[in-house]
C-alpha cells in the first residue's frame, strides 16, 4: 500500500491553489464583471493556480513511500 504523508501547511497550499484556479474559472465564466477586468483577472488566477500545482504534484510524488 503506498502512502502519502502531507503536513497541513502542505495541504494549505494545496487549498489555496486550486481555490486560485477556481476563483480565476468562475471570472471567466461570470457575466457580472466587465469582459476586460473579466478576462485579465481570470486568466490570471487560473495560470497562476495550475502552474503552482506542479510544484506540489512532483513534491508530493518526490516524498512517496511505498509500505506493506
Amino acid at each position: 500500500m503506498k502512502t502519502h504523508p502531507v503536513t497541513l501547511p502542505e495541504m494549505a497550499i494545496v487549498a489555496i491553489t486550486r481555490g486560485m484556479a477556481g476563483a480565476g474559472a468562475g471570472l471567466l465564466l461570470a457575466e457580472r464583471v466587465p469582459r476586460e477586468v473579466r478576462r485579465a483577472v481570470g486568466w490570471t488566477l487560473l495560470a497562476v493556480g495550475a502552474a503552482t500545482t506542479i510544484p506540489i504534484v512532483l513534491s508530493f510524488l518526490g516524498k512517496r513511500d511505498a509500505s506493506g
